[in-house]
């Protein structure tokens, strides 16, 4: 058994975990639409206007957002995806990739044939938690300016789940709350705690930051 090289917390057989595997499954897909909304988001006034908001008229061209042009320039998003997809035929020995035309087009195929090899990565590719960690801060970049609730879904770090199992090993597993739930709920145990446990919970993930190998008393 392995620990996941992306979470650093759960073991697995492979490089990575079903939930890390998952989540970069999902940002690889979104990768290629968040590319294309940062257009809308070029000029500094464009964001404004994308939420309502009434940007003044000016004269002569606006500005462009440097960090929008850094992540859709030659040397940003589609750079990233096209050197871990080169490095991925290296590691399987297959011919280079063919490029795109445009890099709107470079970025989907890059990101697709990522995805494509996904269960390779994680069962085979030591180098599948450098990967997950470069395409999780790319993404994270991309959706804080186009869609800026999806920061929102990494919710709030709490600390480890100190969930026990039938067998008395605790969960361990990266506990988050989210805007508008109830409950903190493990979303690898689905062990909910709820608003009266909080305390006993905070009490408890205090002393395993302060003393990691301490466990819960069953």
């Amino acid at each position: 058994m392995n620990t996941c090289q992306m979470c650093e917390t759960r073991e697995t057989d492979n490089y990575l975990c079903p939930g890390c595997t998952r989540a970069l499954g999902e940002q690889l897909r979104r990768l290629p639409v968040l590319y294309g909304g940062l257009a809308a988001f070029l000029a500094p006034a464009a964001r404004g206007a994308q939420h309502g908001g009434h940007a003044q008229a000016v004269d002569g061209a606006l500005p462009v957002s440097e960090n929008v042009l850094d992540l859709r320039g030659p040397g940003g998003m589609v750079a990233t995806l096209e050197s871990w997809r080169e490095a991925l035929h290296d590691a399987r020995r297959w011919p280079g990739p063919a490029l795109g035309v445009s890099i709107p087009n470079r970025v989907g195929s890059a990101a697709a044939a990522l995805h494509h090899s996904l269960d390779w990565i994680t069962r085979h590719w030591p180098a599948a938690g450098d990967l997950a960690r470069e395409i999780h801060d790319l993404h994270g970049a991309a959706a804080s300016v186009v869609h800026p609730q999806l920061a929102e879904e990494r919710g709030i770090r709490l600390g480890k789940c100190p969930a026990v199992d039938p067998s008395g090993a605790i969960c361990g597993a990266v506990l988050r709350h989210y805007p508008g739930e109830r409950a903190v709920t493990c979303r690898w145990c689905d062990c909910a705690f709820e608003p009266h446990e909080w305390a006993g919970l905070r009490e408890w993930i205090d002393r395993d930051e302060e003393n990691p190998p301490m466990e819960l008393a069953s």
